[in-house]
């Protein structure tokens, strides 16, 4: 807790990435969560992994160790074998109690406008899983406006647009947020004004913070909680939103 205010940090990472090299274990993260006052913290591995099964165990074992404070994300290429994708999701899901599936096109060239994409909103679908979305930098398969249809074809997906867009596209995430009910957004890398504007357009029931890397955490939260707006859209930000998206912790 943080001024009086939980809080659910929608966006982290543990393990070790290949293509920056960063490297972070569950113990860590939670460091950085105590020392910034984070309640819990959905957990996804980097984009670009040795192993996307140990990757997965890993964030597996962090939340049966922590299950108060974690909740795990899967994130895997999704240009191996269809069946070995599906099956990997279901393990995820039924066997880690995973919460989320995280697509990041700048690594995973997935177009999510194309019906090719349609295995991986399925699977999310079927197993009762979150997209979490990267969206901003990796056009134009991050581009926040793609997201529209596969939201429009999978409404019984909840879908969140991690970063908004990013500073240049933070504009599209709203509109697809205006036209799709069941887009969320994660407003983490936008500038404090880009968030009141996002704010001020898009209910506060629909939006979530998230820190992406530790060194980040701050930032994203002052953002909020030094920001000109309401107690209780800042209630829903940082923590009513995601704890509602992703799994209730009482």
């Amino acid at each position: 807790m943080r001024d009086g205010f939980r809080i659910f940090d929608a966006h982290t990472h543990i393990g070790t990435a290949r293509h920056s090299g960063r490297s972070l274990t569950g113990d860590e993260l939670l460091g950085h969560m105590d020392r910034f006052g984070v309640d819990r913290a959905l957990v996804i591995p980097f984009p670009v992994v040795e192993d996307f099964r140990q990757a997965h165990e890993l964030i597996a074992r962090a939340v049966r160790a922590h299950p108060d404070r974690l909740a795990g994300a899967a994130c895997l290429y999704p240009f191996i074998s269809e069946a070995e994708f599906r099956e990997e999701i279901r393990r995820c899901a039924e066997e880690f109690g995973f919460r989320a599936l995280k697509l990041q096109p700048k690594f995973q060239p997935l177009n999510p406008v194309s019906s090719r994409s349609d295995f991986f909103f399925e699977a999310a679908a079927q197993n009762h899983l979150v997209v979490v979305a990267h969206t901003g930098d990796g056009v134009p398969f991050s581009l926040p406006s793609l997201f529209i249809a596969p939201a429009r074809k999978f409404p019984e997906i909840r879908l969140v647009l991690a970063h908004s867009g990013g500073s240049v596209f933070f504009q599209e995430a709203m509109v697809a947020a205006s036209v799709c009910p069941n887009i969320y957004v994660e407003l983490s890398t936008l500038m404090p004004h880009h968030v009141a504007e996002v704010a001020a357009q898009v209910p506060s029931s629909r939006l979530m913070i998230g820190s992406d890397l530790p060194e980040s955490l701050e930032t994203e939260m002052s953002k909020i909680l030094n920001g000109e707006l309401p107690a209780g859209a800042k209630h829903d930000i940082l923590w009513n939103t995601a704890n509602s998206v992703f799994g209730n912790a009482h």
